[in-house]
């Protein structure tokens, strides 16, 4: 499958946002700064830009509580973003989300969700619109292999199967649901719980984000044609725990420095571009140090911004929805 350069170099510079975007918040938030609960999408870039390269303004998501690369993917802006998990007035939901229900309607992107499962009910309403109104959308779920077990989540797969809606269910499967292995918790396999519901299934290395667009694009294209919905299985690793201040005790020695030094999705496709000519390094050099003066410029602002004030929260609601 032939990716068009613009596309790639994009996409770069998406991948590159979201691992910059959550290693500063690593830092930031250990000043205590930041208020409530941060969960990183560090490693897991390379799913949520393939998938999303494939969307379109038109289309709809919904993430989780770990949803910042979701976002930045979708193409919620960063300043925004920086200026809602530090709580202030000019964040994109007016700071008051935060770091886990973060939502930008403009973008499509219908929120993260601090409810596990949460996500695929709203994306079962937005493919059931997409579908009445006729638009060509598809609305995408991210959830993890955690949030597989909710209720919620198969609830959502019987009814996109009964109803056949332009749904695409994407599980973030890193092997962990909190602190728990997969192997613990979830019985069978993703691939059965799909058939189980009627609905086709794909997988493909997280890691990869070739894998990741070409697996993405044959999913969202099923959707997009009438022929209800998908499942892709996406296989990743975080490189942070599940919220910052996890001690990760539950993972065996080596795991998270063996992810990074062989499983970084950055690195694999800068190599991939570089080594097939597609791109000089000094051209990745130059996004990166764009990105880097970026997301420094969004910590600034976030901090020198205002608390929102009580008396206007309401009526922000109001004018935003």
């Amino acid at each position: 499958m032939q990716i068009a350069r613009e596309t790639l170099l994009r996409s770069y510079r998406a991948m590159r946002t979201i691992r910059m975007f959550e290693e500063r918040l690593h830092v930031e938030f250990a000043t205590g700064e930041i208020p409530g609960f941060v969960h990183l999408y560090c490693g897991e870039e390379a799913s949520a830009v393939g998938v999303c390269a494939n969307l379109t303004d038109n289309d709809t998501i919904a993430s989780t509580h770990r949803g910042h690369g979701h976002c930045i993917a979708k193409g919620v802006e960063v300043a925004g973003m920086m200026a809602e998990i530090y709580g202030r007035s000019t964040g994109v939901c007016r700071g008051k989300g935060g770091s886990m229900h973060i939502a930008d309607l403009a973008c499509g992107m219908l929120g993260a969700n601090g409810i596990v499962g949460g996500g695929p009910p709203l994306i079962c309403g937005a493919a059931l619109s997409h579908k009445t109104l006729r638009d060509g959308g598809v609305a995408v779920a991210f959830y993890g292999d955690g949030a597989s077990n909710e209720g919620t989540t198969l609830e959502s797969l019987n009814l996109a199967s009964v109803w056949q809606l332009p749904a695409v269910f994407v599980v973030e499967d890193n092997g962990y649901g909190e602190a728990t292995g997969a192997s613990f918790a979830c019985a069978g396999t993703q691939k059965a719980r799909a058939a189980g519901f009627g609905m086709p299934y794909i997988e493909c290395d997280g890691s990869d984000y070739f894998a990741v667009h070409e697996a993405a694009g044959e999913a969202i294209a099923h959707a997009r044609a009438g022929k209800g919905p998908i499942m892709l299985h996406v296989h990743l690793q975080r490189w942070y725990g599940h919220f910052e201040g996890d001690a990760m005790t539950y993972r065996a020695p080596g795991e998270v420095a063996e992810a990074k030094r062989d499983h970084d999705c950055l690195k694999l496709f800068r190599e991939r571009v570089t080594q097939a000519g597609l791109f000089e390094d000094s051209v990745l050099d130059e996004v990166d140090a764009a990105v880097t003066d970026e997301i420094e410029a969004a910590v600034l602002q976030a901090k020198d911004d205002p608390l929102p004030q009580s008396a206007d929260l309401l009526a922000d609601v109001y004018v935003r929805y």
